[in-house]
């Protein structure tokens, strides 16, 4: 599974320009992005069905990444049609091919791994 959803892969799934259009949407300007946003696969529970991937919040050169600023953030991208969780889990799917399917996808609460990373794990489901 490492090699399915390498680094490499997982920018194509979810593109590192993301970001700048997440805040063109929000804010009306890029620049005002205080963080990155960087989707990593983390590892696969096959006992519990569970694909782990994380969303990177990485800091900005010259801005604050804070808590009060990300913990929220779960239930905004999870709706927000721009970053389209549903279709990162979607191409996931996609991308397991003849070797599992899934069905469902969750984002959990923001882990604020230091002061400039913050993540939010997204965990899909397998059947």
């Amino acid at each position: 599974m490492h090699t399915l959803f390498s680094d490499a892969v997982c920018d194509k799934i979810f593109p590192p320009s993301k970001s700048n259009e997440f805040f063109e949407a929000l804010f009306g300007d890029a620049s005002e992005g205080a963080y990155d946003i960087q989707l990593r696969y983390e590892g696969h529970d096959e006992s519990a069905g569970k694909l782990h991937f994380v969303l990177n919040l990485l800091e900005r050169p010259g801005c604050c990444l804070v808590c009060n600023l990300t913990f929220g953030l779960p239930e905004v991208f999870t709706r927000h049609p721009l970053l389209n969780i549903k279709g990162v889990a979607q191409e996931v799917d996609t991308l397991l091919g003849d070797t599992g399917s899934t069905t469902g996808w969750a984002l959990a609460s923001t882990r604020s791994t230091s002061k400039s990373l913050h993540q939010i794990p997204l965990i899909i489901d397998l059947q």
